[in-house]
């Protein structure tokens, strides 16, 4: 099981750092990838940290302010999320690909609730 956590709705130019902790299975063991979806709008990769190497990988519109990190002690990858602007709002997923490299076409075997991040201008 995934959840989620750590949404909330902030101002333009906020920050916010979401949470994806697992429970039944090893996060380590996998890549963890951040999907998104705004209302009327398709889902959307975001971010991803890799099982190999903790590579990462971003998508073009959130490069320079989302990062993503592991705290394999706490079994957790976290989304930290900086200049927020209004198009960032919708559901945060997280969910577990057991692929060792991030791809956001990749099946993933593990899926959160989703998180809601509002921002307003």
């Amino acid at each position: 099981q995934l959840v989620e956590s750590g949404g909330g709705s902030v101002q333009a130019g906020g920050s916010l750092t979401l949470s994806c902790a697992a429970s039944g299975f090893t996060l380590d063991n996998f890549s963890i990838h951040w999907f998104r979806q705004a209302p009327g709008k398709e889902r959307e990769g975001v971010s991803c940290i890799s099982r190999i190497d903790e590579s990462t990988v971003h998508a073009d519109s959130v490069k320079g302010r989302f990062t993503v990190s592991r705290d394999n002690a706490k079994n957790t990858v976290y989304l930290h999320m900086t200049n927020l602007q209004p198009e960032d709002t919708g559901v945060y997923y997280c969910a577990a690909s057991g692929w060792v490299r991030c791809g956001f076409k990749y099946d993933n075997d593990y899926w959160g609730q989703g998180t809601q991040v509002t921002v307003s201008s």
